[in-house]
């Protein structure tokens, strides 16, 4: 079999496959093989038919195209496994010449995983330093009541509507959910809703219901709703007065582990400083992984095929389709049609931050590479059992093993990377 590959532009590359006639004929033995199991011959039983009846039956023609498709498959894998080539999706192949008791021509067009020029990524990371972690009085203040208006006691009241009430609301704007009516509940004054709503909120009693226009915040993810004013069409269902407990030895006692409030404020404290020193641990992770990636950049190093932008485009709008799904339970067609924007417009939208995902990842396997990042099967298994431990047996049912174990894999992979860049950090 003859061979040769050809690098094309976007990290593509073309593999000329040229099969002699001897070689191809086994392929056609191999097609003619397969097909007596799907032909039917009266007098002969399934998979016994003579070869000469098989392709009388099916034609020389199908039998080619069966051949064809057996040596692309097998030819096309043994190279890849063999050159160490890492292809996205599927090759686009065009049969240049096929025919019998000749050779097999053809030509594959495939994207492969760029090769990309790392920066000194140890000495970047050397010269990001850790922010110092601390704890405010104020932080345990508003975690503690945090916990005060968690155990708080809620009493149907027969009053108009003022602050710190919780109030139940049906309401409604053109702009919004195609203007279909919305449910929501909030505590007045917490933030829970745009502030010139809820002041015209004040004063209303339960089974009321107003009209009047309320401004849309600057900074809303809908530029067509930010600033502007909006008209609203309101109902009170339900107003509750809030009454809060103590907060004291004795509130910190009815947690059930605590046998003080200081006791309680300590652990407050700890559970916000193990929770701000992970926040750190991440932002110092996430501006390492920025740095190499401008670096890396600015040797132009990266040479993305086309087809994996394309590919993380689609997963982006596949988790902005779930957001919908989930915080808006309308139509994604009725939320597009609100926001003016088509499904294309949308995808083209996760362009550059595709491609930051893409040189994200292209960084950290490039690092793996470089530094010999292994993950044992051990530690495979082990983090794959943690994970479905969470899960119940029904759930476990539906999990496809072989994409846990490939994301989990790539966890491993990515921690054990940082993990290296952060002690090379410590030990300069």
């Amino acid at each position: 079999m003859k061979t040769e590959l050809k690098k094309l532009p976007k990290s593509e590359i073309q593999i000329d496959f040229e099969l002699d006639a001897a070689e191809f004929s086994k392929y056609v033995d191999k097609a003619l093989e397969h097909l007596k199991n799907h032909v039917k011959i009266d007098g002969f039983r399934k998979g016994m038919v003579p070869r000469e009846m098989v392709e009388k039956q099916v034609g020389q023609e199908n039998v080619l195209m069966e051949a064809g498709d057996i040596a692309v498959k097998e030819t096309y894998t043994k190279f890849v496994n063999e050159n160490k080539l890492e292809p996205i999706g599927n090759p686009d192949v065009q049969i240049k010449k096929v025919a019998q008791g000749s050779e097999f021509v053809f030509t594959v067009k495939v994207g492969v995983l760029p090769e990309i020029e790392l920066p000194d990524y140890k000495k970047i990371t050397a010269g990001i330093k850790n922010n110092e972690v601390s704890v405010t009085d104020k932080e345990i203040d508003d975690a503690l009541q945090y916990l005060q208006k968690s155990r708080a006691k809620f009493s149907q009241v027969d009053r108009p509507l003022q602050a710190k009430d919780f109030v139940e609301i049906e309401y409604s704007n053109k702009e919004i959910n195609s203007g279909k009516t919305i449910k929501d509940r909030f505590i007045m004054g917490e933030g829970g809703f745009l502030k010139d709503f809820e002041n015209n909120l004040v004063g209303m009693k339960a089974g009321e219901e107003k009209e009047f226009a309320a401004k849309f915040p600057e900074n809303m993810p809908d530029k067509n709703l930010a600033g502007k004013n909006g008209e609203f069409k309101v109902k009170v269902v339900s107003v509750q007065s809030m009454e809060l407990p103590e907060i004291n030895d004795e509130f910190a006692k009815g947690l059930g582990v605590f046998d003080s409030l200081v006791s309680l404020k300590t652990n407050l404290k700890e559970g916000i400083t193990l929770e701000k020193t992970e926040d750190e641990r991440q932002r110092k992770r996430g501006e390492m992984l920025e740095q190499i990636r401008q670096l890396a950049d600015q040797k132009k190093s990266f040479n993305i095929p086309d087809k994996m932008v394309e590919y993380e485009k689609d997963r982006l709008f596949d988790d902005f389709k779930n957001h919908i799904a989930k915080h808006f339970n309308i139509p994604l067609e009725e939320y597009l049609t609100s926001i003016k924007k088509t499904e294309e417009e949308i995808k083209n939208s996760y362009k550059i931050e595709a491609e930051k995902r893409i040189k994200n990842f292209l960084v950290l396997r490039e690092i793996g590479k470089q530094e010999n990042i292994e993950v044992t099967s051990e530690e495979l298994q082990n983090e794959m059992n943690k994970e479905l431990k969470r899960h119940s047996p029904d759930q476990v049912n539906k999990i496809d093993i072989e994409q846990l174990k490939e994301y989990t894999k790539g966890a491993i992979t990515n921690e054990k990377i940082f993990q290296l860049l952060e002690n090379a950090s410590k030990s300069n």
